[in-house]
């Protein structure tokens, strides 16, 4: 058994995989969104969407998530980023999440998310 890296890249300054898949687990990390120019809730679309792909690139699903960590700007914008969230798990599969705030990456950063999923366990 391998480990998959997918899209390894040094995008922060770092050398670092933004997803990583070993037998049935898989670690997607440190996810922003590409366009930081919109909103919290764009903010996290554009993040789940890149999660979406990540997990489907690893052979899983959102259903497959196990645990989702989200770290937030400020958590004034806490209802609109769960907004977003609740439209995109499911909730017959829903994760655990934890969500803290504190300074990010970059200040027009708002939202960032990491995720750990096993492979097609849950439907």
């Amino acid at each position: 058994m391998s480990i998959e890296r997918l899209d390894i890249n040094d995008t922060t300054g770092g050398i670092v995989s933004r997803c990583v898949a070993y037998g049935d687990m898989v670690h997607i990390g440190g996810i922003t969104a590409q366009d930081t120019g919109g909103d919290v809730a764009a903010q996290m679309r554009d993040i789940l969407d890149t999660v979406d792909g990540y997990l489907a690139k690893a052979g899983a699903s959102r259903t497959d998530v196990l645990t989702v960590q989200v770290w937030i700007k400020d958590m004034a914008l806490f209802a609109n980023m769960t907004a977003v969230w609740n439209e995109w798990v499911d909730p017959k599969f829903p994760p655990a999440r934890a969500c803290v705030s504190g300074d990010l990456y970059r200040p027009d950063i708002l939202v960032e998310v990491t995720v750990t999923a096993v492979r097609g366990k849950s439907a």
